[in-house]
């Protein structure tokens, strides 16, 4: 026993003389360098906005029917619209919404000296494409631009005044309409502003009945408007 005690104890210094020379002959390696990989890119994403309009309108009309105190236009109406909405963008050009606007227009001028009033309540349901004029992506951030369309409805109110502003008739109607978009961009995150033009299409705006006296119908309706609008992610 004694002899395998010493054997042993032989052994370990043996080892430990043998260790620094064997270490110092071992070769250094550098650590290993694991490079920052980059994000991953999920593509972006999309988001509900509210928006809020106002503009000028320019309304024109090729012609009325019925009643004579309309039966040509020689000067188209001016006047205001504002209005609301709600929608959602996919983050890769695609948009839509809902809105609804108030349209406030006077002075559509007939052959005979009369004018045309209109007061519309507008329901839209519009698509748009949006794209960046410097080649990012659709939410990325400064200049853009689109461009929409829209169908929908609208509750007319109207009446034709005399050259002496007397009501001489008037009516409402619900009347349906369509709609074309295109205007230009600035995306400062939350926040989009935007300027363009939208076209309106209603094929008549009428009284109802169309039996009562100075019944009358307006023809291809145009109403032409250049609104700024601003829109908020959230």
């Amino acid at each position: 026993m004694r002899k395998l005690t010493a054997l042993s104890l032989a052994a370990v210094a043996g080892v430990a003389t043998m260790s620094p020379a064997f270490a110092a002959d071992l070769t250094p390696y550098p650590p290993v360098y694991v490079p920052d990989l980059p994000p991953v890119d999920y593509g972006l994403g999309g988001s509900f906005y509210l928006r809020g309009s106002i503009g000028g309108d320019i309304w024109t009309a090729v012609d009325g029917q019925y009643c004579a105190c309309v039966a040509t236009f020689t000067a188209p109406g001016y006047g205001l619209d504002g209005g609301v909405g709600l929608g959602y963008e996919t983050g890769d050009g695609l948009r839509a919404d809902v809105t609804l606007d108030y349209l406030h227009i006077n002075g559509l001028t007939a052959g005979t000296g009369n004018t045309v009033n209109l007061r519309s309540g507008l329901l839209m349901a519009n698509a748009y494409y949006d794209f960046m004029l410097d080649g990012g992506a659709s939410v990325g951030g400064g200049w853009g631009a689109y461009a929409g369309v829209g169908i929908g409805a609208a509750k007319n109110y109207s009446e034709v005044m005399t050259a002496g502003g007397a009501q001489l008739a008037w009516g409402t109607s619900l009347e349906a309409a369509g709609a074309v978009m295109a205007g230009v961009t600035y995306d400062m995150g939350n926040m989009v502003a935007d300027v363009g033009y939208r076209g309106i299409y209603m094929n008549k705006v009428m009284s109802q009945p169309a039996n009562i006296a100075n019944a009358y119908v307006i023809n291809n309706n145009w109403i032409n408007e250049i609104r700024g609008t601003l829109r908020y992610r959230f």
